[in-house]
């Protein structure tokens, strides 16, 4: 909710997290890598499991990819994630300050040709909101947090997205 009067109240996006969990080391967690690297032009991680029980995976194996993107770029590629839900999200997705979707294949993005080496993989997608002016790490008041009513605002205004 952008107040006229007040530009330091104006929602901004601060960062956008995509997670693809495969669940075991091999060969699709590589092709996982390679999707996310194309689909954000940015060196993706792996994620490790923390003990024995994850999965029935071996601690310190990886069984995931994630990328976070900042900056500017982050309204461009923010739109087309939304493209892939065709503009609809559910109300039950938001939570304060962030909001989260999956997309259930890559292919259902703008712009990203399926390869037939990789396959199908879906992915989650972390949006986490921000006032301007205000620092990373700071504590916010209560008349300056981001509520999920002002997080569904600022999509519905900025991205013309549909709540159900």
């Amino acid at each position: 909710m952008a107040d006229k009067e007040n530009p330091m109240r104006e929602i901004k996006i601060e960062k956008i997290t995509v997670n693809i969990g495969i669940g075991e080391p091999g060969e699709r967690l590589e092709n996982a890598k390679v999707i996310l690297e194309r689909l954000t032009k940015r060196k993706a991680s792996f994620r490790k499991t923390l003990k024995r029980t994850t999965f029935g995976v071996a601690k310190g194996r990886n069984i995931g990819v994630i990328v976070t993107v900042r900056g500017a770029e982050t309204t461009e590629f923010l739109k087309r994630l939304i493209g892939a839900k065709e503009g609809k999200l559910k109300k039950s997705s938001f939570a304060g300050r962030t909001f989260a979707f999956g997309i259930p294949e890559y292919l259902d993005i703008p712009k990203m040709e399926y390869d037939p080496k990789v396959g199908i993989i879906g992915m989650d997608v972390c949006v986490t909101l921000k006032r301007a002016g205000i620092k990373k790490g700071v504590k916010v008041g209560k008349n300056q947090a981001i509520t999920s009513a002002d997080a569904q605002e600022f999509l519905k205004k900025n991205f013309k997205v549909e709540l159900a």
